[in-house]
């Protein structure tokens, strides 16, 4: 039998369709696997914000488009990448492992301390506004493009320091250009950052990905993503959403940005993990109507 795989063709994505077809063979030697790579939209349009130009939804459109057109069997995504809207026939069917959740910051090639007269280039607003408190008056602009295009802008001297998820530049192997990892209280990850999230035809046989399969870290996203999309969420909303599961309770915090006040509410939630979806639409409810009372 043989998959095909399709990623983004950028090093990152590559990287990470590896990750499941190196599952896939270790555990199915007798499947053929096949990578199939393709540049999408959010990869070519690199000069405007992804708000400015349509949304996550660019970064799947042509793998989504190959997926249904029979062209490839099953696609790999940053889930945080993913937007909220997805098609039916299109469902997740895996999710990996979580990689560390969180932001880095990364500063130019031998600097140990960053230069505040330069800016801090991050790619989107949820990592703005909570940058702008952790370092108030320092100029904060987008920055856009693959890892390493963002880290040749870096050494440019264009950026003063820049802003990238720690689990991208682990698979990349750049673990050492890391100059401090925020915490969860200093910076609240996006909805499901540093997980895979693999998609296949409805109806199609996956089994061949049960050992990929993470049941927990599926529960974790459900949550997250609930929370993100009941404040209707897309690339461009400032919202964060980070769980962990323990003794079978699930722990939601959210943060979004009022639109009308541009105040920043933070809150979590805790409850059974069977309630993930709900716990991420109680919260947001709750943050919502806490915004609109003040």
């Amino acid at each position: 039998m043989k998959i095909r795989v399709g990623s983004r063709d950028s090093r990152l994505a590559v990287i990470q369709a590896e990750m499941v077809m190196d599952c896939i063979q270790r555990h199915h030697p007798e499947m053929d696997v096949e990578l199939v790579t393709m540049k999408t939209t959010g990869d070519k349009i690199l000069d405007r914000t992804l708000d400015q130009i349509g949304g996550k939804g660019l970064f799947v459109k042509e793998l989504d488009r190959a997926l249904l057109a029979g062209e490839v069997d099953i696609t790999v995504h940053s889930y945080k990448d993913m937007p909220m809207e997805q098609d039916s026939r299109l469902p997740i069917v895996a999710v990996s492992a979580r990689e560390i959740p969180f932001d880095a910051l990364v500063l130019p090639s031998g600097r140990r301390q960053m230069d505040p007269s330069k800016p801090i280039g991050c790619a989107s607003a949820r990592r703005q506004i909570q940058l702008e408190a952790l370092f108030p008056g320092t100029e904060i602009r987008p920055v856009r493009g693959n890892v390493q295009t963002r880290l040749a802008k870096l050494e440019s001297g264009e950026y003063g320091a820049l802003v990238l998820a720690c689990a991208g530049l682990k698979r990349l192997g750049l673990e050492d250009r890391v100059s401090r990892v925020f915490t969860q209280q200093e910076m609240l990850p996006a909805a499901c950052q540093g997980i895979l999230a693999v998609q296949a035809r409805e109806g199609m046989d996956v089994s061949f990905l049960r050992e990929f399969h993470h049941a927990s870290v599926h529960i974790i996203a459900c949550a997250e993503r609930s929370f993100v999309a009941e404040l209707n969420g897309g690339c461009s909303a400032p919202i964060a959403a980070f769980a962990t599961i323990a003794h079978d309770q699930l722990t939601l915090e959210g943060l979004y940005q009022e639109e009308s006040t541009r105040r920043v509410l933070r809150d979590r939630i805790t409850g059974p993990c069977t309630d993930a979806v709900e716990l991420g639409r109680r919260l947001a409810r709750r943050m919502r109507e806490e915004a609109e009372t003040r």
